[in-house]
């Protein structure tokens, strides 16, 4: 049988451990970082597909307004990988050519010029050049659009590459 002083040294050396083991190894997703995000979304053209992609991305957790508009860039390459994977795909089936071929220079230019001067721009605090940058995404995929003359394609994918470089450059003019 335990002594009482034996249980009261093997109480407290319990106690001392459970409080120093941590709760969890994972970051939780913190009241103030849902608030930063929503509150940030809330001042886009769109704030539910604002909320979708910063909540979807873990560093969305940590980060302050120019890491938010960082994530949006990012979704931005992705919308237009997508795009000019699909382009490539349906020159190669046959698609109207000409029309495909400008939108293949226009994702290009987005992946090639506009993602990575919006990514230097934010990493160095330049949020005018993000701006345009985003801005230029926008009318990249609006032009690659109506270079079909209304029977395009690409429209869900147009149109996605425009709705998030809009929620993005609302949030990088918060950085003007």
């Amino acid at each position: 049988m335990l002594s009482l002083r034996q249980f009261s040294l093997l109480c407290s050396i319990l106690i001392v451990a459970i409080i120093s083991l941590p709760a969890c190894h994972c970051r939780v997703l913190e009241p103030n970082d849902v608030n930063l995000i929503k509150q940030t979304c809330q001042k886009t053209p769109n704030p539910n597909l604002c909320n979708q992609i910063l909540q979807a991305d873990s560093r969305g957790r940590t980060v302050d307004v120019s890491g938010l508009a960082l994530i949006l860039v990012d979704a931005i390459k992705a919308k237009a990988n997508e795009a000019y994977n699909k382009i490539n795909n349906l020159i190669k089936g046959g698609g109207n050519k000409k029309a495909l071929s400008s939108c293949v220079d226009k994702y290009k230019t987005i992946l090639v010029a506009d993602v990575p001067q919006a990514t230097q721009a934010l990493q160095t605090g330049n949020a005018k050049f993000t701006e345009d940058a985003t801005s230029d995404s926008a009318i990249e995929a609006s032009s690659c659009e109506h270079g079909f003359g209304g029977k395009s394609p690409l429209t869900l994918e147009n149109n996605g590459m425009g709705d998030v470089a809009n929620v993005a450059r609302a949030i990088i003019r918060l950085l003007l």
